[in-house]
């Protein structure tokens, strides 16, 4: 045989694996994100700036007494999730509106960012929707 085909039955579903800032200040972790770094197996995400950067770093934990822990609300058919950010975009002055959008992610672990614990942050660059659309 030359070929080895197989059937695609999965229609309908979304393979996006880009992480989400939204309007209503929630970041978005859709499904193909969530099963390629094994999102599932956390309970919670902490978030940091770099105002300079204008880059958002999301670390996930298990931790219970892990400080600003915010909790990750799956979706009840299986579609990824989110962790509602309303404090996090507040505090740091950052306009969801302006920023709104799927956002490539990039992964470096924690130790190499200089903070000394195991794990890795996804970090993603902000990029306002007007400059988006002029690029």
């Amino acid at each position: 045989m030359e070929f080895n085909f197989i059937q695609h039955t999965a229609t309908g579903k979304r393979f996006e694996d880009r992480i989400t800032v939204t309007r209503s200040r929630s970041i978005g972790l859709p499904t193909q994100f969530f099963v390629d770094n094994k999102i599932d197996s956390y309970k919670y995400a902490t978030l940091y700036y770099d105002k300079e950067k204008q880059a958002i770093g999301i670390v996930f934990v298990n931790d219970e007494s892990t400080p600003g822990k915010i909790a990750i609300t799956r979706n009840n058919q299986g579609y990824g999730g989110h962790v509602l950010a309303t404090s996090f975009f507040k505090a740091n002055r950052i306009n969801t509106k302006k920023y709104a959008g799927r956002y490539d992610y990039e992964k470096k672990s924690l130790r190499e960012l200089g903070i000394e614990t195991d794990g890795e942050m996804y970090i993603i660059k902000l990029i306002e929707k007007e400059a988006a659309n002029e690029a």
